[in-house]
């Protein structure tokens, strides 16, 4: 099944032969229309400030295209999880994101993001509501 996968990227790469250096003419040369799509709610979310969590491979596609057209983006994106694919690795790389778990997933329905939610849901809360020693009266804490 490898192979096939192999044998087919490198015949859409040679057939259509995109120029790396141009996001748009990647995306329509061996993108989807998924990709995108979530290029752009990549790009809107930061245009608005929203934060953004990736997950999985088709979805971090879609957020290097994004970020490849405005680096800014980048700013507003959490990787969720580390997939076993190994273009997702790559990815991670080019984007200088480090997945926040890896749990091997490969199931391609979220699961990675509703874990880190939940991640990231309790992280805010303990930055918002935790206090400081100083707050609880604590003196001297080593």
């Amino acid at each position: 099944m490898l192979e096939n996968k192999i044998a087919v990227i490198k015949k859409g790469l040679s057939l259509h032969r995109p120029d790396p250096s141009d996001p748009i003419d990647v995306l329509s040369k061996v993108g989807g229309l998924e990709i995108g799509a979530l290029a752009g709610l990549v790009l809107g979310a930061a245009a608005r400030g929203i934060p953004v969590v990736c997950d999985g491979l088709i979805s971090t596609a879609g957020a290097l295209i994004a970020c490849e057209l405005c680096p800014a983006a980048k700013n507003y994106l959490f990787a969720g999880h580390k997939s076993v694919e190994i273009g997702h690795a790559f990815m991670h790389e080019r984007l200088g994101l480090e997945p926040l778990i890896d749990l091997k997933f490969r199931l391609g329905e979220g699961t990675g993001a509703a874990v880190c939610m939940e991640l990231l849901d309790l992280a805010t809360r303990i930055l918002a509501d935790i206090k400081t020693f100083e707050e609880v009266g604590i003196r001297n804490a080593q």
